[in-house]
């Protein structure tokens, strides 16, 4: 009797350890922490753009809570929904590893480290010789990337009749891609998993010269105005790396495992954006958790430090430069902490001043909007804020002029001087609000139309008579269990030399093309895979630090 009962439970205890019970899970909780959900909430817990999850925080929460969270997200943040990739038992499984962790040693960033992934892939200057000009296209700056971010791959398309030209493997979700400006038959990428590739545009299919293993989490790309440097930041190890733009060999990491923070606290921070000037032979990075930015003189031997900007704010991410007298000289970094835009003046090497976007506003510009107001006479910038629906707008003197209600928290907003509108989406304002674009007068600073992609037509309605003025067919997407998908849109980016705007659909796998001077539907590029940022060699040519 002992012996059947022994025996039963012995066959019960392998089924519940193979995950083959319906309430078990066999998710590798800490692997898909790493993938999901460090980016917001940090290697080691601590919270950025997401929550402090560290035990201290959240142990005595309510674990049910907490696992429909994970599931379901949390509307007004970037939280996103988990339902789709995770069942109920891998959300109380990541709960209870979230609630008991332990903590783990962040490695130092080291060159040997870096450079034992550097890979030489093609001969650069076999390729220059062979195909001095492009073979895909009329110009190389006809090309567009576009990062797919589920199937780890970019793709490069012909902006002017949206072909796609090729596919590469580029590592896991793609965040940034840069072009050089001063030959911009060289492009680069860098992936959330620490990947950067570099790509020659000429070639057939636009073949990788080279690739290098930078860390284990990235995020920001660079490249400096003369050509020669490439600089990458890092989330984990902790730091930026700088790079030679012509062969991707790492020539200096800068490691920000031990920084002081704005608190006084010494501790390791991780690195956001990475921002080149044509003001001075300039790079900046910027601490995510140490509130500085650091500025890197690439003229200069051993490539030193000779800026330190503190006090900015916390959770430093992303920001651009700039436009108009005296390009460059500005950059403007988000403080999604603090709900401040922290300016950074090259010349003096200094904080000018911060500009408040508003209580719990998170701002999120992406690579920003900057432009010249007539009737003010004067350049002005903008940020879309991921907690709430507004658009921040500020003049030159660095003070908030106007804030435009949206449907929802965004991440980007861009225009080019061929659209009449900032084009500021809101993918993160839920499914009522993430299947619009706002398009923003920008002389009159209103709210001019509103373009909406539905599950079967899309339209452009004015936003005060709602009246449709213009309207197009839309193909049905469903998931894997037929359910009709609302289509999540971003990032619109200006192509095919500014007569077209190009939006992302995440979840409907292709981008939409759109009349930069109206909004008007033009026709879909089809065939991609959670499409997200896209970036315009043409466009970004003439864009300070893009």
């Amino acid at each position: 009797m002992r012996l059947n009962k022994l025996v039963m439970s012995v066959a019960t205890l392998a089924v519940v350890s193979s995950g083959l019970l319906a309430d078990t899970s066999a998710m590798d909780v800490e692997k898909v922490f790493e993938k999901e959900c460090q980016g917001c909430h940090g290697p080691n817990h601590e919270g950025g753009v997401g929550s402090d999850l560290r035990p201290a925080v959240v142990a005595k929460k309510n674990s049910y809570a907490l696992a429909d969270t994970i599931l379901n997200g949390r509307a007004g943040t970037a939280m996103p929904q988990f339902k789709e990739k995770f069942s109920k038992a891998d959300a109380d499984k990541m709960v209870d590893y979230i609630q008991h962790f332990k903590g783990k040693k962040i490695d130092t960033l080291t060159l040997d480290a870096v450079k034992s992934g550097w890979k030489k892939l093609n001969d650069r200057m076999a390729f220059f010789t062979k195909y001095p000009n492009p073979t895909d296209v009329v110009r190389n700056t006809d090309i567009c990337f576009v990062t797919e971010r589920d199937a780890e791959r970019v793709a490069f398309v012909d902006g002017t009749n949206g072909k796609i030209l090729s596919k590469h493997p580029a590592g896991f979700a793609v965040h940034v891609t840069v072009t050089n400006k001063r030959q911009p038959r060289y492009a680069y990428s860098i992936s959330r998993s620490g990947l950067v590739t570099m790509f020659d545009l000429n070639t057939p299919g636009q073949q990788k010269i080279a690739e290098v293993q930078v860390g284990s989490d990235s995020r920001g790309l660079a490249v400096s105005p003369d050509g020669k440097f490439l600089m990458a930041g890092n989330y984990v190890p902790g730091g930026a790396i700088l790079m030679d733009a012509m062969t991707l060999e790492p020539l200096k990491v800068y490691p920000t495992s031990s920084v002081i923070k704005a608190n006084g606290d010494i501790d390791s921070s991780r690195v956001a954006g990475i921002f080149d000037t044509p003001y001075g032979p300039y790079i900046a990075f910027a601490l995510k958790d140490g509130g500085h930015v650091y500025i890197v003189d690439y003229s200069k031997p051993n490539y030193p430090i000779v800026g330190d900007i503190p006090n900015i704010g916390e959770i430093l991410h992303d920001g651009f430069l700039n436009e108009g007298k005296e390009i460059g000289r500005y950059l403007f970094i988000a403080s999604q902490g603090s709900d401040v835009v922290g300016v950074v003046d090259f010349k003096t090497k200094s904080l000018v001043t911060k500009i408040y976007t508003g209580p719990s506003s998170k701002p999120h510009p992406g690579q920003g909007s900057s432009w010249y107001n007539e009737g003010l006479r004067q350049q002005l910038g903008a940020t879309v804020n991921m907690n709430l629906g507004q658009v921040t707008i500020w003049d030159s003197n660095f003070d908030v002029i106007r804030q435009i209600p949206t449907a929802g928290g965004g991440l980007f907003i861009g225009t080019s001087e061929h659209t009449p509108f900032l084009w500021a989406d809101n993918v993160i304002g839920g499914e009522s609000a993430w299947n619009q674009i706002h398009l923003i007068n920008k002389q009159t600073l209103e709210l001019d139309r509103i373009l909406t992609v539905g599950t079967e037509k899309g339209t452009i309605t004015h936003p005060v008579t709602h009246k449709v003025m213009h309207e197009w067919k839309v193909p049905t997407v469903k998931d894997k269990d037929g359910k009709v998908l609302t289509p999540r849109i971003l990032h619109a980016e200006p192509a095919n030399h500014g007569h077209w705007q190009m939006v992302s659909e995440w979840n409907a796998g292709r981008i939409g093309i759109y009349e930069a001077e109206t909004g008007k539907f033009v026709k879909y590029i089809e065939g991609l895979t959670t499409p997200t940022f896209t970036y315009s060699i043409e466009h970004r040519q003439t864009i300070p630090g893009a």
